[in-house]
């Protein structure tokens, strides 16, 4: 298994458009091949920035199956992207669970 972390950082009033966005677009995400599980975290004390983490059976398959489906990829920044903030780029890594190595 291999955990996924987003850091986001959207635009200043963006919050709640962000969100119901994800609402939206989690189930592109959570129906894809080898995702495990879906979250987004949203920030207390910075309001503006979200943190994804997903759960995914490979980094394969989040790669192949997720950003590799063009259009189901697609659809979900559709719902998202006009949100986030030009000025700090996404953080996408991977990561795994140090009582598994």
């Amino acid at each position: 298994m291999i955990t996924e972390i987003v850091i986001i950082q959207v635009k200043d009033g963006h919050g709640d458009a962000f969100a119901a966005g994800y609402r939206q677009a989690r189930e592109l995400l959570i129906t894809t091949p080898g995702c495990l599980s879906a979250k987004m975290l949203w920030g207390v004390e910075s309001p503006s920035r979200f943190i994804g983490v997903n759960e995914w059976e490979s980094k394969e398959a989040h790669l192949e199956n997720f950003r590799g489906d063009t259009e189901r990829y697609a659809k979900y920044r559709g719902l998202l992207m006009e949100h986030v903030s030009e000025s700090e780029p996404l953080v996408v890594e991977h990561y795994v669970d140090v009582m598994d190595g």
